[in-house]
């Protein structure tokens, strides 16, 4: 199963393994806070991406079609992804925005569970 949650929520045992997709590590977070299993920051959107977003709600369509774009091109970290998922019964992708319904968390949730 592929879930995501806040990285600033606090950890749980429903959580399984935890990955952080972020390119910037959540600030004022430690690492034994945050409870990260593993960062794959190259998983992430590109700086520019990210930065050309900015968490603005009416990029978050083409911000989608851009992020898949750059999906594409990291089939080594999808294929990773997938043997997480293999590996543990559930995996938490973790992300820092405070929009739980529009970061690259739930876009990459979405294209690992059309794929699994």
């Amino acid at each position: 199963m592929i879930q995501t949650k806040r990285v600033y929520e606090k950890a749980s045992k429903e959580d399984g393994f935890r990955v952080l997709v972020d390119r910037l590590w959540p600030r004022g977070l430690t690492k034994e806070k945050a409870g990260v299993d593993l960062w794959m920051k190259e998983i992430a959107p590109s700086d520019e991406l990210r930065k050309w977003f900015h968490h603005e709600e009416r990029n978050w369509g083409e911000f989608v079609k851009r992020y898949k774009a750059e999906l594409a091109k990291k089939k080594d970290l999808l294929s990773k992804m997938n043997e997480l998922q293999h590996e543990h019964a559930t995996v938490t992708l973790l992300y820092g925005s405070k929009d739980e319904k529009q970061n690259q968390a739930v876009v990459l949730a979405e294209l690992l569970k059309r794929k699994k």
